[in-house]
């Protein structure tokens, strides 16, 4: 499984995997274009929409109507101002969502795979190589 990251000018940096081309850009004040979200913009968003998959899918499964359910989600700064202290996944429900079902809700919002992986992260390997160019295909 391999995803290659190429550099379309600027400060764009475009990922390309399983035929999707995920496009990033820093803001203006990052001397960027601001044309894109940041990489730690799709960061966080995997992180709540991770939980969104895990929540809808219960919902479907239960033939309970997602339609009216939001996840707000909150980064807590930490104390110095710089960085997250804490992600916080407000799962907001319609009054008729069913009570049996809402601890229910959070347990499989608790199952993003997003989550899993940072709380237990892989190991980085960061190398170089050198490619020829007049031996490629």
């Amino acid at each position: 499984m391999d995803m290659e990251i190429t550099f379309p000018g600027g400060k764009k940096v475009n990922a390309n995997f399983n035929g999707f081309v995920i496009k990033t850009d820093q803001p203006i004040y990052g001397g960027g274009e601001n044309s894109a979200p940041a990489p730690f913009d799709y960061f966080l968003a995997s992180i709540g929409t991770c939980a969104g998959i895990y929540v809808l899918s219960f919902c479907q499964q239960r033939a309970i109507a997602a339609d009216k359910i939001k996840i707000i989600q909150k980064m807590i700064p930490n104390a110095s101002g710089r960085g997250i202290e804490t992600i916080a996944l407000e799962i907001q429900l319609p009054p008729d969502f069913p009570e049996q079902y809402k601890d229910a809700v959070i347990r499989s919002a608790d199952l993003c795979a997003v989550k899993r992986y940072l709380l237990n992260p892989p190991s980085f390997d960061i190398y170089t190589t050198i490619v020829d160019a007049s031996k490629e295909k």
